[in-house]
């Protein structure tokens, strides 16, 4: 008895038996604000959202979709769609919407900008330098190429293509492709003309449509340039100058920008190179030193015998 009275008092003195522990049900934790349903995760929002990458692709330049277009299949699913590149390539060319085309958007786009030039592909030994000038638009099917860059004023399309050259400095090209057109100004060697008395360089405007790189009887070499005028400045010329116009728009406010060619030749003795590109036009300039004149010739490429004119080239050397 006496041993069970001692243990009593031992529990009253020390811990409390189990039965009587004070139990904690709940942990202690700070106050919650009710979550919005919006910030839910992946609540109504989806990364994988063809119309959300399809308006970002906008915002890319070519080698940010291709890179984006190689993450995984399903990116390149969207990334390669013809909406895309097509939005990509005419923003980029700054140029309307064209007529439908033969190839896919992302071919024509790497063709315009993967720094591919007419003669990369044939007489690479003869160039020398190039620049790119822009891209512009043939709605119609007639071009009007000239050597002088003030406006023509009245023009008969019944006079030969002669007596244009002589009296006007220009002539007209029918059957054009229409569609967008690409501009470079090329720098080569004179041997490419048929002039054996000039070992200098040669100065060409050379404008192509858009599709033409792509084209396998381009590649393959069964289209060539024929010559489709040619005459002699036989005086001094202050620049070795080419213009190529849609003559539908000939008289439309873009391309009075062209004929204002004081705004951008540049000064007298300004030798470098200078463009002027409109929607419908295109048109470049070299001031030249003292000289006893120029050699133009016009040459044109077409889609086989009778075919539409997919190619212009407008030369000048020194005589």
């Amino acid at each position: 008895m006496k041993k069970r009275l001692n243990d009593a008092t031992s529990s009253d003195a020390g811990e409390l038996p189990p039965a009587k522990r004070i139990r904690r049900n709940k942990t202690i934790c700070s106050c919650n604000s009710p979550r919005p349903r919006f910030l839910s995760a992946h609540s109504t929002f989806s990364w994988f959202d063809d119309d959300i990458w399809t308006e970002i692709a906008k915002f890319l330049d070519g080698k940010s979709l291709v890179m984006l277009a190689a993450t995984n299949r399903w990116f390149r699913r969207v990334i390669m769609d013809d909406v895309i590149w097509k939005f990509v390539c005419l923003r980029d060319l700054q140029v309307p919407s064209p007529p439908p085309v033969a190839f896919k958007w992302s071919n024509l786009y790497t063709s315009a900008f993967d720094g591919s030039h007419s003669y990369k592909f044939r007489q690479q030994e003869k160039h020398i330098d190039w620049m790119r000038i822009g891209a512009f638009s043939f709605d119609s099917s007639v071009a009007l190429l000239t050597e002088r860059l003030n406006f023509p004023g009245e023009l008969k399309k019944e006079e030969s293509m002669e007596m244009m050259l002589k009296t006007h400095g220009c002539c007209f090209l029918d059957n054009i492709k229409p569609g967008i057109w690409i501009a470079d100004l090329q720098l080569v060697r004179c041997p490419v003309c048929d002039l054996n008395t000039c070992d200098g360089t040669m100065q060409t405007l050379d404008a192509r449509h858009i599709e033409l790189f792509l084209r396998e009887d381009y590649e393959n070499g069964n289209w060539d340039y024929e010559v489709v005028g040619s005459h002699d400045i036989k005086k001094r010329a202050d620049g070795a100058a080419g213009s190529i116009f849609d003559v539908k728009h000939l008289s439309s406010s873009s391309t009075s920008a062209v004929f204002d060619y004081k705004s951008w030749i540049g000064k007298d003795n300004d030798w470098q190179p200078k463009a002027m590109i409109a929607f419908h036009a295109v048109a470049v300039n070299t001031n030249l030193q003292e000289n006893e004149g120029l050699h133009v010739k016009y040459q044109a490429m077409r889609e086989g015998p009778g075919g539409e004119v997919v190619s212009i080239r407008i030369s000048q050397q020194l005589l």
